[in-house]
């Protein structure tokens, strides 16, 4: 099932935040995506399989909470306020329209026409080093697309939330599933999901050695050589 873990889950209370908590592993691809035909709804060219590594050592933190007195959506990384992105508003557009209703602390609900107009503060850290080659993006959209849902009551058996965590980063849609995932290239914005195709289980004694020779932002993100490589290699359709 999921691997991502809710700790909290949301209690509305007056004025004061409602708030839900989760964490999301990093998954490292044996069969590589490299390339979009959608750079909005991020379709791959191709399909590709991973292997999710345990929370145990890496993972990322996401705490979102909504409340009456906020009036912009707001996300802080690693402690830092950083400016909201489009992919970011694109996932929460997706959960809000998802939205349910949400249970107070007196028992009653309150409506998800409401519950759709709240705005989110989204607090998130790793516990290694961010945007520099090791998956940061995939476990912290996983984990921003699975607290949100958490806190919009999101019906996950409705609504395939890899298809919504694709929109952040496209590795994002594997890292909500544990063992070895498959992220099915698909051709629109539903088809295009992840699935896990063998559970932690089916090789219990695989290790992962990471070792981290910069914890420095790669100078090149991954958007941007998957860009390059589809525009100017000659070699690229051959491999797709």
């Amino acid at each position: 099932g999921l691997s991502s873990r809710c700790y909290c889950l949301p209690c509305a209370m007056a004025d004061l935040p409602i708030f839900a908590t989760c964490t999301a592993p990093i998954n490292m691809a044996v069969i590589k995506y490299w390339g979009k035909v959608d750079e909005t709804l991020i379709i791959p060219c191709n399909s590709s399989i991973s292997v999710t590594l345990s929370q145990d050592t890496m993972c990322s933190t996401t705490t979102a909470a909504a409340c009456k007195t906020f009036t912009e959506d707001k996300l802080w990384l690693d402690g830092k306020e950083e400016p909201f992105t489009d992919r970011m508003r694109r996932c929460l557009e997706k959960l809000r329209e998802f939205a349910e209703d949400v249970q107070d602390r007196d028992g009653g609900k309150i409506p998800k026409e409401v519950v759709r107009t709240w705005k989110i503060h989204i607090c998130s850290v790793n516990n290694f080093p961010t945007a520099a080659g090791l998956a940061s993006s995939a476990s912290g959209f996983a984990c921003l697309v699975k607290a949100v849902a958490t806190l919009l009551n999101v019906d996950e058996k409705k609504h395939d939330l890899t298809t919504i965590a694709r929109l952040g980063s496209g590795s994002a849609c594997r890292s909500l599933y544990g063992g070895f995932v498959k992220w099915v290239a698909g051709h629109d914005a539903e088809t295009s999901r992840a699935v896990q195709v063998a559970p932690q289980s089916h090789w219990p004694d695989l290790g992962v050695l990471i070792l981290i020779a910069s914890d420095t932002r790669k100078q090149v993100s991954s958007t941007a050589g998957m860009q390059t490589t589809v525009q100017t290699s000659t070699l690229f359709i051959h491999r797709v």
